[in-house]
């Protein structure tokens, strides 16, 4: 009777195995043939009732009959492993002649191609460029360029102020007072680099940006002499005419002072969030250097003039490419960085 069962079993379930068409549907029969509670369980409880002579026999059936469809059951899943394996190849083919697709390679931030296409421009009349600390004196950033402790222009620039007397400088105008202790006139200098002023952010403010910093020191220097630089240097990095404005301007280290503004080229001078809805942007404030400045350098005024500008790097770059957000050029996103 159990030898009947066990071969009418084993024939069912072989034929079951060979038929399922799925890893689920093997899976279903191997938990109704072979599981904890499943057909050879079943009989394998009834083996206590059997004689002892019969008890060896219809056991070693038993094991066998086990053995066989756990065989079976190995081999159709090596099946649909395979089929599995084949079909996965087939989506995922890839053809390894083809050269490999390598690093894809870094680029320079949009604010250092711009800082370095006016250093090489710069360079190339004659121009030092002057580095300088972003940990900056009192006296450099302010008494030496003639803003005083209590002279109201320090309200203009909020400063992030740091133990013993020192801040973060404001602009890169120290620059200017090191030059001139180091090196004396004639001084034809720039000094590009990072500032912070402690601002609310933004479009069109930031906390950290860059700026350029020029200072020519010599005999009759003249306004002439400071707009050819700064016409210079706003065809070559706009590769265009652009429309400018000049207008007088206040800062405490030239004297006279102006503003030269640009036409937005985000908004065409129509008022954008950029420009304030002005239409114009603040880019090269400038003026002849104040004689208290030349004296804080070492420079006797009766005998030197010059003339100073201040350029927002970052507001260049951003007239440059039409980035409408001063926000996302210190982002990080590297989705915005490798349009560059």
């Amino acid at each position: 009777m159990l030898e009947t069962q066990l071969e009418t079993l084993a024939g069912t379930v072989r034929a079951r195995i060979l038929a399922a068409q799925t890893p689920d549907e093997l899976e279903a029969v191997r938990v109704e043939a072979l599981g904890r509670k499943g057909t050879i369980a079943d009989i394998s409880k009834g083996m206590g009732k059997l004689a002892p002579e019969e008890k060896a026999r219809i056991g070693k059936l038993l094991n066998t009959t086990k053995t066989g469809l756990e065989s079976a059951l190995a081999e159709r899943q090596q099946e649909f492993a395979a089929a599995a394996l084949r079909a996965r190849l087939d989506a995922e083919w890839l053809d390894v002649t083809l050269p490999a697709a390598g690093t894809r390679p870094g680029s320079l931030h949009p604010l250092t191609q711009i800082q370095q296409e006016l250093e090489d421009l710069f360079t190339s009349m004659g121009v030092a460029v002057l580095d300088g600390p972003e940990v900056e004196s009192e006296y450099n950033n302010f008494d030496a360029l003639n803003i005083p402790a209590d002279h109201p222009a320090r309200d203009m620039q909020d400063t992030f102020w740091l133990s013993a007397g020192q801040c973060l400088r404001t602009h890169t105008s120290p620059v200017q007072v090191r030059g001139m202790a180091r090196l004396g006139p004639p001084l034809l200098m720039i000094a590009p680099g990072r500032v912070f002023r402690n601002e609310e952010v933004d479009p069109s403010h930031e906390h950290t940006f860059y700026q350029l910093e020029g200072m020519m020191v010599d005999r009759d220097v003249s306004i002439a002499h400071m707009l050819f630089f700064m016409k210079t240097l706003l065809k070559h990095i706009f590769r265009r005419d652009v429309t400018v404005r000049l207008r007088p301007g206040y800062f405490p280290f030239v004297e006279p002072g102006f503003e030269l503004d640009i036409q937005c080229l985000i908004c065409n001078g129509e008022g954008c969030p950029v420009c304030k809805q002005s239409g114009w942007v603040e880019l090269l404030p400038c003026g002849l250097v104040h004689p208290n400045v030349l004296r804080m350098g070492g420079i006797d005024p009766e005998q030197w003039g010059g003339f100073a500008f201040g350029l927002g790097l970052t507001r260049l770059v951003m007239m440059r490419y039409g980035i409408d957000d001063i926000r996302y050029l210190q982002s990080g996103d590297l989705r915005f960085l490798r349009q560059f």
